[in-house]
Formats: structure tokens, C-alpha cells, sequence
């Protein structure tokens, strides 16, 4: 039987050509992290759905995957493991709300990792409800004076700059009444604390703002558009968290039947089998949604089906890790040192128990499971919304704990 080639497109040759003369330029095992990451910006690789100038070529997103099937193939560094906060979420925030003097000063350094940012979104008071939030900007001249506390902020503690959202109008009804800013993490008035987790590790942090100020010139968009603009990183979150698109039998799954495939024989019973088949075959179902959700997307902000993937891979992931502690019979119990540790990363872990543990977060962070059941059923599916007392009332009027 004949083999038959994939025939590409020009455009898709054209990304496949630049590809090749970045991989020839700065061969990834001899080119230090920042510099190969660097040059990729230039030549358009990074987002390849950004603005040429800007780390892309103005192409669909779908592009991506050929840029990055030939360069993780030779080794080359992941700019999400470096700043997933910052390229995930940061940086389709800022291309589509910034000036081009903000895209110019933030983007390059976002994308190689030498400038780590954070998302400051959760408050105390305001996790699911984020349109809820007290934090708060007051105008002076040329400059905002910010006060407040946000949480659950993923890597502050390494973070140069912040995607900051605070109320600015408190006669506005909440979803009207925010601003968003790039803020300064090394600025006066700015204190980060490590929030510890049951993993042992302080990879959030909780965030204090007093009377930090901010440029005028550092807001995103206009006044008032804070949630417009917050919309734009958490459709970009969602997807960031939940759309991967992982070879078949890879990743958590593809580690769940290493693990029973080394498991006694005495532990191979047809119901562990059957469990483990199960797993396997909803981490596929997800793996082709996402490939047809990537397929289908048109530049600019993802739609409300990127919920579908963020919602499946939090439940997914939480029952692959459980599923391989528990083939670790009692040694799944032991655990190690819980030293408090503040990580360099959010990715990766080094025992399964992490892990386990640390997948507990996966139906919280990025939005709940239960928030993700809401957009999908009144944006994808068109059912009737729910009730929602306080959406004509100003911030200032709505009842606080």
C-alpha cells in the first residue's frame, strides 16, 4: 500500500520553514533557555495568532501545534513550564487590551520567562463572585492609589509584574465598576505572603496593596472595562488549564497504566482493569474534544467551550491520581517531608501522593466545577440563567458579609 503524505498548505509551510531556520539558528541543547525563547518571539513563533511585531504571524491559533510538535521535539524549553501564568493568561490579555507601548515593553520578556507575572483576581470575599470584589483604585492625577487584599495567587512570590482587577466605581453596578491594571510586584506597597498548602508547598500566595500606586498609562483598556478585560484571561485560563492537547495515552493516564502495569499481579483484578480502562477512555473522549475545540477556534478570546475542557480534566485528573495512589496499596500513604517549600514552578510534581494532593485543586482554581456547569448550560447549552438578585443594584448597595 502506497504511504500517503500529508500535503501542507503554503501558509503551514511558511511556519514549518520558520520553524526549521529557528531550530537551525539556535539548536535548543546548545542555546541557553531565554535566548531560543527569545528568538522565537521575534520570528513570530510564540503565539503564532498574535499581530506581526508582537510574538506572532496574525494566523489562526490552530498553527500552534506545528510550531510546537518540531520544537519540543529537539528540546527545546516550554515557555508555559517557565511562566504559566504570564503566557497562558497574561499575555492574550495584553495583546488584546494593551497599547502598543504596553505590548512592546511586556509581551517579549512574558514569553521568555524573564519576567514572571501572576493573575490578582480572588479576594477573600469574593472567590467565585469575582465580579464582587473590594479591592479598590482611586484616581490621583496621573496615577490610581490602590488598597485591598487579593488570594490564591499563583506565584506571586516569584512575580515581576501582576494582572490586577480593582473597583473604581462603587455607584456602578459590580460587573461595571472595575478597572484593570499591570502592576508593579516590586513597587511601594506591595507585600506578597505565602499561603501554605496541604502538599506543603506555598505556591499561592495572598497579596496586600496599600496605597500602591499605579500609572494611568498601566491600565488595560479603559475605565470600567475590568470585566470585559478579566473575561479575556479567564476564557484564556480555562483553556490554558483544561485544552491541552497530550499524545494519545500520555500524560496522567499514560503514568496510571505504567503504574498498574507494575502493580502485583495478586492487585490485577478485573475491576482494577475496568477502572483503569474507564479512565483511559475519558482521557481520550477529552483529548479529542480538545483537538476539535482547538480546530474550530478563531483568533481572539476563546468561547465559553473552553468551560468543557477545564471542567473534565480537573474530575479527570482527580480520579487518575487517586486511582494511582491507591494501586500504591499502603505506601500510597506515605507522603515524605511537608517543609514548607516555595516552589519555582506551578507544573509538575515530583511523588504521585503530591500529586494526588495537589489535583484537589483542580476543580477550584481557574473557576469552580459548579462555575463551569453555569457558563456551560446558559452559553453553550442556552438554558435559563441563574437567579441573580443583585445585577441591576450598585456595588456600594449589594449586601457584604
Amino acid at each position: 500500500m502506497a504511504v500517503l503524505e500529508t500535503q501542507l498548505t503554503v501558509q503551514e509551510q511558511q511556519i514549518v520553514d520558520l520553524t526549521e531556520e529557528l531550530l537551525n539558528d539556535f539548536p535548543p541543547k546548545n542555546t541557553p533557555p531565554a535566548v531560543f525563547l527569545g528568538a522565537q518571539y521575534d520570528k513570530g513563533l510564540a503565539w503564532v495568532h498574535f499581530p506581526i511585531g508582537f510574538g506572532g504571524l496574525g494566523v489562526s491559533p490552530k498553527y500552534q501545534k506545528l510550531v510546537n510538535e518540531r520544537v519540543f521535539a529537539q528540546g527545546a524549553p516550554s515557555a508555559q513550564a517557565r511562566n504559566p501564568i504570564g503566557q497562558g493568561m497574561c499575555g492574550p490579555t495584553v495583546v488584546e487590551w494593551g497599547t502598543d507601548a504596553q505590548k512592546k515593553r511586556y509581551l517579549r520578556p512574558l514569553f521568555t520567562g524573564e519576567e514572571i507575572w501572576c493573575q490578582l483576581f480572588s479576594e477573600p470575599g469574593s472567590g467565585s463572585d469575582f465580579a464582587g470584589l473590594s479591592s479598590k483604585g482611586i484616581k490621583d492625577g496621573d496615577e490610581w492609589i490602590v488598597n485591598g487584599q487579593k488570594v490564591w495567587t499563583t506565584l506571586a512570590h516569584l512575580s515581576r509584574f501582576g494582572l490586577l482587577v480593582v473597583r473604581t466605581d462603587s455607584e456602578a453596578v459590580k460587573h461595571a465598576g472595575l478597572t484593570a491594571f499591570v502592576v508593579d510586584m516590586q513597587a511601594p506597597g506591595v507585600e506578597v505572603r505565602p499561603l501554605r498548602q496541604m502538599t506543603g508547598e506555598a505556591e499561592f500566595n495572598e497579596v496586600y496593596f496599600t496605597d500602591t500606586r499605579i500609572a494611568e498609562t498601566e491600565m488595560l483598556g479603559k475605565p470600567g472595562e475590568g470585566w470585559r478585560v478579566s473575561l479575556t484571561t479567564l476564557m484564556n485560563e480555562r483553556v490554558s488549564i483544561g485544552g491541552s492537547i497530550p499524545a494519545r495515552g500520555s500524560g496522567p493516564i499514560g503514568q496510571a497504566v505504567k503504574v498498574w502495569t507494575a502493580m502485583d499481579e495478586s492487585q490485577k483484578d478485573g475491576a482494577t482493569k475496568d477502572e483503569l480502562m474507564k479512565l483511559w477512555s475519558r482521557a481520550e473522549v477529552l483529548r479529542l474534544t480538545n483537538i476539535r475545540a482547538s480546530q474550530s477556534r478563531k483568533m481572539g478570546v476563546p468561547g465559553p467551550e473552553g468551560s468543557i475542557g477545564k471542567m473534565a480534566s480537573a474530575d479527570l485528573n482527580k480520579d487518575v491520581f487517586e486511582f494511582i495512589v491507591d494501586g500504591m496499596g499502603a505506601n500510597g500513604m506515605l507522603y515524605g517531608s511537608y517543609a514548607m517549600v516555595r516552589p519555582e514552578t506551578a507544573m509538575g510534581f515530583d511523588t504521585w501522593q503530591k500529586a494526588f494532593l495537589r489535583a484537589r485543586a483542580n476543580s477550584i482554581e481557574g473557576g469552580t466545577t459548579e462555575v463551569m456547569k453555569n457558563i456551560l448550560g446558559e452559553r453553550v447549552l442556552g438554558l435559563p440563567g441563574d437567579v441573580r438578585v443583585d445585577r441591576d443594584i450598585a456595588w456600594s448597595k449589594v449586601p457584604r458579609n
